[in-house]
């Protein structure tokens, strides 16, 4: 129960100082997880395409964050949102091409 307790006051509190950060993140661990599950399982394209409709909101979403608020990481954050923004719409433009 103290595990759980220490989890869910971590995750208030990362969520409190910095909300949008920790919805980029989730929705990255959702691309992740829904691509990989394309990946096993073929058949699923709906997976592949929300997973990369995903990855692209995230990536915009870091380069409005960090237009609007830049930090000291802010070259490395946007040529990696950058790169995930290039990879993920080309991986789109190919998986709406091929159905």
């Amino acid at each position: 129960m103290q595990t759980f307790r220490f989890w869910f006051s971590t995750f208030v509190s990362i969520s409190q100082h910095n909300p949008y950060e920790l919805i980029e993140n989730i929705m990255l661990g959702l691309a992740a997880i829904m691509i990989i599950a394309s990946i096993i399982f073929p058949v699923q394209k709906p997976c592949m395409t929300l997973g990369l409709s995903f990855a692209i909101g995230s990536a915009m979403s870091i380069l409005v964050r960090q237009a609007n608020t830049p930090s000291r990481r802010a070259s490395v954050l946007k040529i990696g949102a950058i790169l995930m923004l290039i990879i993920s719409l080309y991986g789109f433009v190919d998986v709406i091409h091929k159905t």
